[in-house]
């Protein structure tokens, strides 16, 4: 049995963070109901990368059942409702409101369904002043400051994937998962809201609690870490760059001991605790770096391993595909076989990848509807 078999799942969803929830709640053994606009979720165009569909859209919608409500129309409407009182949990990312323009407002459906659950995805929490403002991932990365604490000395810069739309699908999951679990005590539904800015938020905790408590926001360093040293990159003899990563004064004594020229920082008043060695950075990343510049990277690979020291090599997303630690699964897209990234930690019995599909457009639209008559 799969954790979730038998949850019926309604999403109303695009975009990434609203079919991220619903597809950890598909690979759990949900059944998911994708409504779309005639004209299709738009992330199904963002590119045509992966056997001629998106990106996107391979990795977030696998497995679903696409049903085409055009919303405009009373009848849709009507549908609409008559599949959400089915369902389990409706997850939804619409503008704010536009439920309730639809006669769907969520305090009706809760009264009128009491089983429900249901996950309203936004920028900002619908109680807030920004509740009426768009809201991406990116505006959502420079407004709560990940922005300022990402990129180089230089200049501030983006986390490279969609980082704010994955916490908050993240957390609507768990959230899901929770309001389940009460409702089998209950035999009610929850209300929920995730927003953007708040998932970002979350995630910004340690810079937030330094700036608010302590003596300021983390500095701006690159592959760097502003507050543990040594800890960011370096080159070897044979131009590797790789990051080194020192987390307590066990692994500094190890570290100073992988060569002779190195012994000396281990009685250096600069290097007498973590804090002193970031205030001291410049000398040590320095010296580090003198040693590292006449060794080949597989040489320093194994003395580091040998002295049980952390470190990587910078890789690019090459290096990723071909990597030894890699795991995949696959899925079909068109008559193409794919793979993904595994979604670690899953139940045993959850789905499986392999068994799922990309719906075109509304292709489950009369299956479902033949179901909602039948009934």
């Amino acid at each position: 049995m799969q954790p979730l078999e038998g949850v019926r799942v309604v999403s109303i969803e695009q975009a990434v963070a609203a079919p991220l929830c619903s597809k950890r709640l598909l690979l759990a053994g949900a059944e998911v109901f994708k409504v779309e606009r005639p004209e299709g979720d738009f992330a199904r165009f963002y590119d045509t990368a992966v056997a001629g569909e998106s990106s996107y859209f391979v990795w977030l919608n696998g497995g679903k059942k696409s049903v085409v409500f055009d919303l405009r129309e009373a009848e849709d409407v009507r549908l609409l409702e008559k599949l959400i009182s089915r369902c389990d949990v409706l997850v939804q990312n619409l503008k704010p409101g536009a439920l309730e323009k639809l006669g769907l407002g969520l305090t009706e459906l809760h009264a009128r369904y009491p089983h429900l659950i249901s996950v309203s995805i936004s920028g900002f929490h619908p109680d807030g002043p920004g509740a009426q403002r768009k809201a991406y991932d990116l505006l959502m990365q420079a407004e709560a400051g990940l922005a300022s604490i990402t990129g180089s000395m230089e200049a501030p810069g983006r986390v490279g994937v969609s980082i704010v739309d994955i916490a908050t699908g993240m957390f609507a999951y768990e959230a899901v998962l929770e309001a389940v679990l009460l409702r089998h005590h209950s035999g009610t539904g929850e209300r929920i809201s995730v927003a953007l800015f708040d998932a970002v938020a979350q995630y910004m905790s340690v810079p937030y609690l330094l700036t608010r408590y302590g003596g300021g926001p983390p500095a701006r360093v690159g592959l760097a870490h502003p507050g543990i040293c040594p800890y960011g990159v370096f080159e070897s003899a044979d131009q590797i760059a790789f990051v080194l990563s020192v987390q307590n004064e066990a692994e500094w004594q190890r570290l100073c001991q992988i060569d002779g020229s190195l012994h000396t920082l281990a009685q250096d008043k600069r290097c007498a605790d973590n804090e002193t060695r970031v205030a001291h950075r410049a000398f040590v990343d320095a010296t580090l770096q003198v040693h590292f510049a006449s060794t080949r990277y597989v040489d320093l690979a194994a003395r580091l391993d040998a002295a049980d020291v952390a470190f990587a090599p910078v890789n690019g997303v090459p290096e990723l595909v071909n990597h030894a630690d890699l795991r995949t699964t696959r899925v079909a897209v068109n008559s193409a076989s794919i793979e993904l990234p595994v979604v670690p930690g899953r139940a045993i019995n959850a789905a499986a990848d392999s068994d799922l599909e990309m719906p075109d457009i509304g292709a489950h639209t009369e299956e479902v509807l033949q179901w909602l008559r039948d009934g």
